[in-house]
C-alpha cells in the first residue's frame, strides 16, 4: 500500500475574507478524496493563545510579549498536532499561520523577515499559502455584517497595511491569490483548481 504524503495547508488574508469557510470547504474536498483532514486555526485555544485573547479584551500586550506568546502557542501546535499528523500522511488546513504574525506584529513594528526566520527554525513551510484577497472597505462591511465590532487588528489603517503585506507574498512559489469577491462556490472552485494545479 502507498504511504500518503501529508499536505500542509495554510489560509491567510485580512479579516473579512471567509477563511474559516473556505478551510471548511477545502477540507470537505479533500475528505470527499478520501484523505484524512486536520483543520486547525491559530491562534490555538492552548494556554498561550488564550493569554492573546484575553489581552484583546483586557489591554493589549507589547509588540514583543504578542510575539512571544505567538511564538510559544505556534511551537507547542507544530510539535503536538501539526508534524505527527503531516508524518501520518494526513492533510493539515490551517486557519492563519506564522505568516499573519508577520503581517499583523509587522505593522506594530518588528521586522516581518525577523519575525519569519524566528518561526521557520521550528514551523514548517507550507506546501501551499491560500492568500483570500478583498478591498478593505468591503472586508470592514462584512465585519460589520457579520455583527461583530472592529478591534484593534480591524482598522481600516491597519488591514490595508497587512493586505498590502499579504499581496507581498504572491511571488512565493507555493503561494495562490485568490479574490474572494465572486460567491462562495466560485471562490472555493478557484481555490481546488490552485492546490490541484500545483500538484
Amino acid at each position: 500500500m502507498e504511504t500518503q504524503v501529508g499536505i500542509l495547508i495554510a489560509f491567510e488574508g485580512i479579516d473579512g475574507t471567509g477563511k474559516t469557510t473556505f478551510t471548511h470547504r477545502l477540507a470537505s474536498y479533500f475528505s470527499a478524496l478520501g484523505r484524512e483532514v486536520i483543520v486547525r486555526f491559530e491562534p490555538t485555544d492552548g494556554p498561550w493563545g488564550r493569554k492573546l485573547r484575553e489581552s484583546a479584551a483586557t489591554g493589549r500586550m507589547s509588540a514583543e510579549e504578542e510575539l512571544d506568546c505567538l511564538l510559544r502557542d505556534r511551537r507547542a501546535h507544530v510539535e503536538e498536532v501539526i508534524l505527527p499528523a503531516l508524518r501520518e500522511g494526513k492533510v493539515v488546513i490551517l486557519d492563519r499561520y506564522y505568516f499573519s504574525t508577520m503581517a499583523y506584529q509587522g505593522t506594530r513594528g518588528i521586522d516581518p523577515l525577523e519575525i519569519r526566520k524566528r518561526n521557520e527554525e521550528f514551523a514548517p513551510v507550507p506546501d501551499h499559502l491560500i492568500i483570500l484577497d478583498l478591498d478593505v472597505d468591503a472586508a470592514l462591511s462584512r465585519i460589520g455584517a457579520r455583527g461583530d465590532k472592529a478591534n484593534h487588528f480591524e482598522r481600516r489603517d491597519s488591514l490595508q497595511l497587512c493586505r498590502d503585506f499579504f499581496l507581498s507574498l504572491a511571488d512565493e512559489p507555493f503561494a495562490h491569490v485568490i479574490s474572494v469577491a465572486d460567491d462562495v462556490d466560485t471562490v472555493a472552485r478557484k481555490i481546488i483548481t490552485a492546490v490541484e494545479s500545483a500538484k
